[in-house]
């Protein structure tokens, strides 16, 4: 009998799957004071708050290809599923797992650069799933996969870029002129795996309305939408609401984010997965 695992690194905010079995290879959050484990035991609201405090560097840190291979565990063929390779190393790290894995006998691995996070790559790892509890081929599975994803996108709404000027993405003017003007930034993850800001909007309710627009023209009509909430649940909420307005076809969930997402996104942050036409 075939042993079948998925496999992501920790930006997936996945922790475990009912049907198949599943392991998250952790991310990590670095500043001078302290390192923080994008794992099960994580207290994301403590590093949110603690982060919003901290006026130094911070960085990220992906799995190396050990910590992929000891994800990978002894399963016959592995799905592996990781964040954009255009913000992190956890794709190159991944593939050099999968090398050094199928020297292995019988050993097989897919590795996915979902050239997303998050919610994108919730709904990837739950295709997926899908595919795997259907008794589909490997190489079927491969290109499924493949094809869905052109199917998949991503939007996020930030309220704080304090993070990413901290890692050194943009600068601190910039960041510091968003949070006294009270702009909320409306991006996506571009089809080459970068993330770009669309819209800049005066105030949350003005975002949330920005965003369900560009759902509608990015090509959400049915299908399923996954967002992801730093510390805002009522936006989340709201959101929600806005979508099924709009789109009464559509099967939404709402999760929190877990520490990569939840660092990039800070709080009141959204991020979210849909799947379009």
């Amino acid at each position: 009998m075939r042993k079948i695992k998925i496999v992501a690194d920790s930006s997936s905010d996945v922790l475990s799957l009912e049907y198949v079995s599943f392991a998250s290879a952790p991310l990590k959050i670095i500043t001078k004071e302290k390192e923080y484990v994008d794992d099960g035991h994580l207290d994301v609201d403590d590093m949110v708050n603690s982060l919003e405090k901290y006026k130094g560097k911070s960085q990220t840190s992906c799995p190396n290809a050990g910590e992929w291979l000891a994800a990978f565990g002894d399963a016959d063929e592995v799905f592996c599923v990781t964040i954009t390779s255009g913000l992190s190393g956890s794709y190159n790290a991944a593939s050099v797992a999968k090398r050094m894995y199928e020297e292995n006998p019988g050993k097989r691995v897919f590795v996915i650069d979902s050239l997303s996070t998050g919610p994108e790559m919730r709904l990837i790892i739950e295709k997926l799933e899908e595919y795997i509890k259907a008794d589909l081929k490997f190489e079927e599975i491969c290109e499924k996969i493949t094809d869905y994803q052109k199917h998949t996108g991503l939007f996020f709404i930030l309220k704080s870029v304090k993070n990413l000027a901290n890692n050194g993405r943009i600068s601190a003017i910039a960041a510091k002129i968003i949070s006294i003007a009270g702009i909320c930034i409306v991006g996506r993850a571009s089809d080459v795996g970068t993330l770009e800001t669309s819209h800049k909007c005066r105030g949350e309710a003005r975002a949330l309305e920005t965003l369900v627009a560009e759902l509608q023209k990015f090509g959400l009509r049915i299908g399923k939408v996954c967002i992801g909430h730093c510390q805002n649940e009522s936006a989340a909420t709201k959101l929600k609401a806005l979508i099924e307005e709009k789109f009464n076809k559509v099967k939404i969930e709402i999760h929190k984010l877990r520490g990569l997402c939840s660092f990039y996104a800070e709080r009141g942050g959204l991020i979210v997965g849909f799947e379009k036409c």
